[in-house]
């Protein structure tokens, strides 16, 4: 299975290559458009302290308004077709997850903003304490990807990098490059998840004084 997928990938590589340069493109419009919503300043101060809460004063809170504004545009009733809900955008079986894997997130309340901000920071910190890479930004680049697709893909998509010739250690143009196995539409959603979020939206919240990022 593993040689398969090896070779499917040498196969696509310009394929994949190629989306991510258009991908690129896009991102270059939308960030020009980006701003500062006026719904995330209801919540600036309730994510500030649950970020510090949960990763201590350094926390990169620039990141989380951007992964925030990535997931929902900081619209507290927000539901996606196939079922995530909330301001960070919580399936209910990951919401289950962590209420039961984390005693001061006992009762899931996606559609509770506070209870979602802290949720979202403290499954972040949970993918970032189980990887490692070679800066911080490629390191949250992994815990972002591992977000929205699950941590287990980012440990596939290391191996096959690995196996490949790629740094493992490092995300953008090297494991962001591999595919494990997720499907032609879950992939690109995926890969263009960290870059949208770290490359594009954080420079705007650093900007507008929300503090420190992974990346800007």
């Amino acid at each position: 299975m593993q040689r398969h997928t090896f070779k499917l990938v040498g196969l696509v590589w310009p394929l994949y290559v190629a989306v991510l340069l258009i991908a690129g493109l896009g991102f270059v419009s939308w960030a020009s458009a980006a701003s500062v919503p006026r719904e995330a300043l209801q919540h600036r101060s309730d994510l500030i302290r649950n970020a510090r809460a949960v990763w201590g004063l350094d926390a990169p809170v620039a990141t989380f308004a951007a992964q925030v504004h990535q997931e929902s545009r900081w619209r507290v009733d927000a539901q996606s077709p196939v079922g995530a809900g909330g301001i960070a955008q919580f399936m209910p079986s990951t919401a289950a997850w962590i209420a039961q894997a984390y005693p001061a997130l006992a009762n899931p309340e996606p559609f509770n903003p506070s209870w979602s901000l802290r949720a979202l920071v403290t499954y972040d910190l949970h993918i970032w304490d189980r990887t490692s890479a070679a800066t911080d930004c490629d390191r949250m680049a992994k815990t972002l990807s591992g977000y929205n697709g699950g941590p287990g893909w980012v440990t596939r998509d290391e191996r096959l990098a690995k196996a490949s010739g790629a740094d493992p250690a490092r995300w953008f143009d090297q494991v962001e490059l591999f595919n494990a196995g997720r499907s032609a539409a879950a992939f690109r959603e995926n890969r263009g998840y960290p870059r949208r979020i770290l490359l594009e939206l954080e420079p705007v919240y650093v900007a507008a004084g929300w503090g420190e990022g992974s990346c800007a």
